[in-house]
């Protein structure tokens, strides 16, 4: 029967190397990178182009939820296309089962609808 526990000291060992080995190379690059600061170098950076505004704008949250909404309808239709391809052989409980899964995803629709979250300010 194989010892198992020594796979756990292999694997240790490992980590341990390439922990010491990262820490090692991060600490020279510390040590050797040049630190003179000028004020161009700490200016906020965006393509070449002159900053307008201050770097930590606030943006507000219905962009990122309708950004989710997209993503979460996007990814649902994609399951639409197994089911297309398959239907004749999953018959009348794969009917169902797919007027369920879109009737579900029409409730969501219609929820994000009534909250506001699909209107682009």
């Amino acid at each position: 029967m194989p010892d198992y526990s020594a796979s756990y000291l292999y694997v240790f060992a490992f980590f341990t190397i390439g922990a010491l080995f990262v820490t090692g190379l991060l600490t020279l690059a510390r040590l050797v990178a040049p630190k003179k600061v000028t004020p161009e170098k700490l200016r906020t950076y965006e393509s070449g182009e002159e900053p307008i505004g201050q770097a930590w704008g606030r943006y507000p949250t219905h962009f990122y939820v309708f950004a989710l909404l997209f993503v979460v309808f996007d990814v649902e239709v994609i399951f639409l296309f197994p089911w297309a391809v398959l239907f004749r052989q999953l018959g009348g409980a794969g009917l169902v089962e797919m007027v369920i899964f879109i009737a579900i995803l029409a409730v969501g629709l219609y929820y994000a609808w009534k909250k506001d979250a699909l209107n682009w300010y």
